[in-house]
């Protein structure tokens, strides 16, 4: 995982839609909330994903983003982000780029751990956070994050 206080890795994908994303165009907004998850459609990866569309207004408030990335094709995700309602991004990441950069797989096995990082408006890692199976303990520590940095 990345540590707090290292500059994020820029990255370009496609979201749920097939529109192109970047880093540097999400931060463009404020910070951000990147999480990495295993799979669309599995229990915690749904509770995850519900659990930070339902607090979207909140974060919204303390000046942050929310966006999801996993191994999942655009089509999954926009299957997945529609059956849950979920606004925010979801990052097609096939190739594990992103995920690889950073560091969002298990030594030696390569599996996606759930994995969340706080960044800043300069790039710099605010929170890395990992608890593999509580979606409400990644949002109990990025509100607790953001509220920390201001």
């Amino acid at each position: 995982m990345l540590k707090v206080g290292q500059i994020a890795p820029d990255f370009s994908t496609v979201d749920q839609n097939g529109q192109p994303v970047s880093l540097s165009q999400l931060l463009s907004a404020g910070r951000l909330v990147l999480y990495f998850y295993p799979r669309d459609f599995t229990p915690v990866c749904t509770a995850q994903a519900c659990t930070f569309r339902d607090a979207a207004v909140e974060l919204s408030e303390l000046k942050a983003n929310v966006v999801g990335v996993s191994a999942d094709p655009v089509e999954s995700h926009q299957r997945f982000g529609k059956e849950h309602a979920v606004a925010f991004p979801l990052l097609a990441d096939p190739e594990r780029k992103i995920i690889k950069a950073y560091g969002a797989t298990w030594p030696l096995i390569g599996n996606i751990r759930r994995v969340t990082y706080v960044i800043g408006a300069d790039r710099r890692i605010l929170a890395a956070i990992n608890h593999e199976l509580s979606a409400d303990k990644h949002l109990r520590d990025v509100r607790s994050a953001l509220s920390a940095a201001g």
